[in-house]
């Protein structure tokens, strides 16, 4: 499906979309216990056994410790990981490969680059090529040098950390509005495009139906929305923007932008705008 052009022009939204894209692709493919997390993780341990802080591995492949802790165990439970303590520092935990990761992994390596070449299908070569640089550009200020070169090489995996790492700005710069990054797309979509029901909303958000009644709760009572029942069809809530809601998209595009011109800063303003339109393609397949 098609995004609606302003959708299309956020890079913000577009870049969750890729995310979810890849995500999708390879969670739980590889096996019911591990995503794509798991799997860099796995390679970011390697398989010449030496044990790694959970703080090493945190850097090397870009994840919250909070995040990194839950990956691990269940790594640890699938028998891939093993962790014990931190010789350099008893109260911390260290973490080793398995022979049945280093197995795990040797099985996966060629069904993830076939699932990744999958996701980016309505890019040509060059065009994957073009949109792998400028997502390094872009991620590598932020990574540890102690990433795996084969996570370097990942588009999928510079997407994802790319999403997360903006995700995490864009939060964090929302949040006196009681505002969340998930909530632009909303704002956007009903302001160019709207008043529309809610089923349709979330197909133009690419997400679920729950998470779309979540969303819409949220700017309710905000005031920044409102759910209206037309006379024609008493079943169906449309959905209209209210002029708080349009204030807050206001305050909160200011803000955004200054989030994104920061994480961008590597790139030319040519250079920003190709990164947004390879990633349009690479969402609409």
């Amino acid at each position: 499906m098609a995004l609606l052009p302003a959708l299309a022009a956020s890079l913000g939204h577009v870049l969750w979309r890729a995310s979810a894209r890849v995500t999708g692709a390879l969670d739980g493919t590889v096996a019911p216990t591990t995503d794509i997390h798991g799997y860099a993780v796995l390679l970011a341990l390697g398989d010449e056994g030496v044990p790694r802080s959970q703080q090493w591995v945190a850097d090397a492949v870009a994840l919250s410790r909070t995040t990194l802790t839950k990956v691990a165990a269940r790594l640890v439970a699938a028998g891939l990981v093993e962790r014990v303590r931190n010789p350099a520092d008893r109260r911390a935990w260290a973490l080793t490969r398995t022979p049945a990761g280093a197995e795990a992994v040797a099985r996966w390596e060629p069904l993830v680059e076939r699932l990744q070449d999958a996701v980016s299908g309505g890019l040509d070569s060059a065009e994957r090529e073009e949109l792998h640089d400028l997502l390094l550009a872009v991620t590598r200020p932020h990574l540890s040098p102690e990433a795996p070169s084969s996570l370097l090489a990942s588009t999928g995996f510079l997407v994802t950390r790319l999403h997360a790492r903006m995700h995490a700005d864009l939060a964090a710069a929302l949040r006196e509005l009681e505002v969340e990054p998930r909530h632009l797309g909303t704002f956007r979509a009903l302001r160019s495009a709207g008043p529309f029901p809610q089923a349709e909303l979330a197909r133009h958000l690419g997400t679920s139906g729950p998470t779309v009644v979540e969303i819409v709760d949220h700017l309710e009572r905000l005031g920044a929305l409102e759910r209206r029942r037309p006379e024609a069809d008493r079943r169906t809530q449309v959905l209209h923007l209210l002029p708080r809601g349009e204030a807050l998209l206001t305050a909160a595009d200011e803000r955004a932008e200054a989030v994104i011109s920061a994480l961008l800063a590597p790139l030319s303003p040519d250079q920003r705008d190709r990164l947004r339109a390879l990633l349009v393609r690479f969402v609409e397949g």
